[in-house]
């Protein structure tokens, strides 16, 4: 199942996300191994991120937002996670 992950940038958040953002990828790379991770970036108007992956339920994809080290040290101020439904392009096995 796919979740999209919004993490909303505190105030300082830009300057904060150059600090952790070694730990962020690292938290991020398991997932990414297992092919779990479908997007991932920053917004370009610096008001925070997107990360698109696949989790099991809506609580481990929340238990992994949670457990990110932008949300731990609090450059995102609010974290969104949503169950999505990709329409285009097909996924795979559609």
């Amino acid at each position: 199942m796919k979740f999209v992950i919004l993490g909303f940038d505190g105030p300082d958040g830009q300057a904060r996300r150059k600090i952790h953002r070694p730990a962020h990828l690292a938290n991020l790379e398991p997932l990414n191994r297992q092919g779990k991770v479908l997007l991932a970036g920053p917004f370009t108007d610096q008001t925070g991120s997107l990360i698109i992956i696949e989790a099991s339920s809506l609580e481990e994809a929340q238990k992994f937002a949670a457990e990110d080290p932008y949300t731990l040290h609090g450059i995102f101020e609010r974290v969104e996670v949503h169950p999505f439904l990709q329409v285009l392009p097909a996924p795979p096995n559609s």
